[in-house]
């Protein structure tokens, strides 16, 4: 179910109106809050860590990164009390994209997001999983991206059967994966290609 969400009913949001619709639910999330990522690159344009990968400055990305850590680790600090699971679909070789969103959320990871890996061999090569977020039984999203990989919108979803449908494919699908943090520790090619030269460290 979870591959033809797109066939699916739904309200077609902006970028702008996705993320405006989106905070009232996590402000009341009651279960779980869900993202499934599947696409191996995006584009971050307001981001000045991406903006630096993008222009291939590796160190200055990092380098932004380590010192923000307290804005990225927030928005899980601060959760009203709710699960927050997300599973990362990994397809080698990997791409910088995802190198450098694997440095990002192991913050996440460390801050108590749940977190877990999944190689895309494990799902076939016929498979192409849309980029989902759920949000308890309430709504979820299949989050629209151009061809660039810039954020365009979403697909906003009510259907309660639909979402406990596709919560459960996701379960399964996470309850395959591997934690991302000892994914990192094992995976040494899924990190930035700087790390070993600058001194950083994982924890």
């Amino acid at each position: 179910m979870i591959d033809d969400i797109s066939t699916y009913k739904a309200e077609t949001l902006s970028a702008e109106d996705y993320i405006s619709d989106f905070w009232p639910y996590f402000q009341e999330i009651e279960g779980v809050f869900w993202k499934l990522e599947y696409r191996q690159s995006f584009r971050e344009p307001r981001n000045p860590s991406w903006q630096a990968l993008d222009r291939g400055d590796w160190d200055e990305a990092l380098r932004i990164i380590d010192e923000t850590r307290d804005e990225i680790q927030g928005p899980v600090l601060d959760a009203p009390g709710f699960p927050m699971r997300r599973l990362r679909v990994v397809r080698r070789p990997y791409t910088p994209y995802l190198r450098w969103e694997l440095y990002f959320i192991r913050l996440r990871a460390q801050a108590g997001e749940l977190i877990r890996v999944l190689d895309a061999g494990e799902l076939g090569e016929s498979r192409d999983l849309p980029e989902l977020v759920i949000l308890g039984s309430s709504v979820m999203y299949e989050v629209v991206y151009d061809e660039g990989g810039t954020l365009s919108g979403a697909r906003k979803i009510a259907d309660p059967g639909l979402i406990e449908a596709c919560t459960r494919e996701l379960e399964d699908l996470y309850a395959r994966g591997e934690d991302l943090l000892p994914f990192l520790d094992r995976e040494r090619q899924a990190l930035p290609p700087l790390l070993p030269t600058t001194g950083r460290k994982l924890g």
